[in-house]
């Protein structure tokens, strides 16, 4: 093997330079490229939400249309009914929602965003929203960072052959009842809406039978017991969720620009959380998410760093 001090002594000083420079600008040129890339495929994830979710939004439209609106009537009504049902989930609010923290289930964080999160297991627009945001509203809640709403929906159950969004969602109230760690039904939601697992709807759907579910309860850390019996068959809750379905998709607090509910629905502290501002402002899901609450990326996930519109304040505008 040659001397390296050897080869070193034939290169002169100049070419060295040249070298150096020549290796600084390939640098700055893949860096560049690399950067582009990013941009481009940042683009082509948001312009992919904005789609599913106006998919997603649709659908709801036909749903509310063809059956919440002939069945429950009013907001008030379907309250009522909401109200009168026999088997009600104890950890519910009296909105639907189930409050989770980092201090466990129905116990808010004081002085920190509320995060409400309106979903349904098929809509394809809330897999979307899932898969990008829900690691990241995770480590905020575990940290003490914020406090999350879920609301489960079930409009797009006849869109399956198998009653899929009752059996995914009863299961997923179950688990909300019996296992009193959040991070637990938060893995499993993140689970079911994985891309390799969520199943497609009407001639696209596959039938996901009840040990599949389980199995994904059993991987987000729910013991087996309960696991079990969240999908049992018994569907205890599926008329509370069908009642709840019918009572959140005629609020109007809820309703998108165009004057009905869609899916995924976020707030904010209570305020309708719009997510076509995330392609008006040419941003990513997470990155946008922050700017709303007022926090930067290196803050997530660190104790103490709150977001600067606390518990009471309007989410901040991408795009004023």
């Amino acid at each position: 093997m040659a001397d390296p001090k050897r080869q070193a002594k034939r290169v002169t000083r100049a070419e060295r330079r040249a070298a150096e420079e020549a290796a600084q600008r390939a640098k700055a040129e893949q860096a560049a490229k690399e950067r582009k890339q990013q941009t481009i495929i940042g683009i082509i994830v948001v312009a992919l939400v904005v789609v599913l979710v106006a998919v997603g939004g649709f659908f709801v439209y036909r749903a509310i249309t063809n059956s919440s609106s002939s069945a429950s009537g009013d907001v008030n009504e379907a309250y009522s009914k909401l109200e009168a049902v026999d088997t009600k989930p104890a950890k519910a609010d009296d909105k639907a929602g189930f409050l989770v923290s980092d201090k466990g289930y129905g116990q808010k964080v004081e002085g920190v965003p509320t995060v409400g999160i309106y979903m349904e297991p098929l809509c394809p627009g809330c897999a979307a929203v899932n898969q990008q945001l829900d690691p990241t509203l995770v480590k905020l809640m575990d940290a003490g960072q914020l406090n999350l709403e879920l609301h489960f929906l079930n409009f797009q159950d006849n869109k399956s052959s198998d009653n899929y969004s009752n059996r995914a969602f009863n299961g997923a109230i179950y688990i909300a009842e019996h296992d009193d760690d959040p991070n637990h039904l938060m893995d499993y939601l993140y689970n079911i809406y994985a891309s390799d697992f969520q199943p497609g709807e009407l001639s696209n759907y596959v039938p996901v039978d009840n040990s599949k579910l389980e199995e994904q309860a059993v991987k987000a850390g729910v013991s087996k017991d309960v696991a079990a019996a969240a999908f049992s068959g018994k569907n205890e809750y599926v008329d509370w969720l069908t009642a709840s379905n019918n009572y959140t998709v005629l609020r109007p607090e809820l309703f998108s620009t165009s004057g009905v509910f869609s899916s995924p629905t976020l707030t904010i502290n209570g305020e309708y959380w719009a997510l076509s501002q995330i392609s008006a402002a040419d941003t990513t899901m997470v990155d946008g998410f922050l700017k709303a609450v007022g926090l930067s990326s290196d803050q997530v996930g660190v104790e103490g760093k709150l977001p600067s519109i606390g518990a009471d304040g309007k989410p901040i505008s991408l795009t004023a």
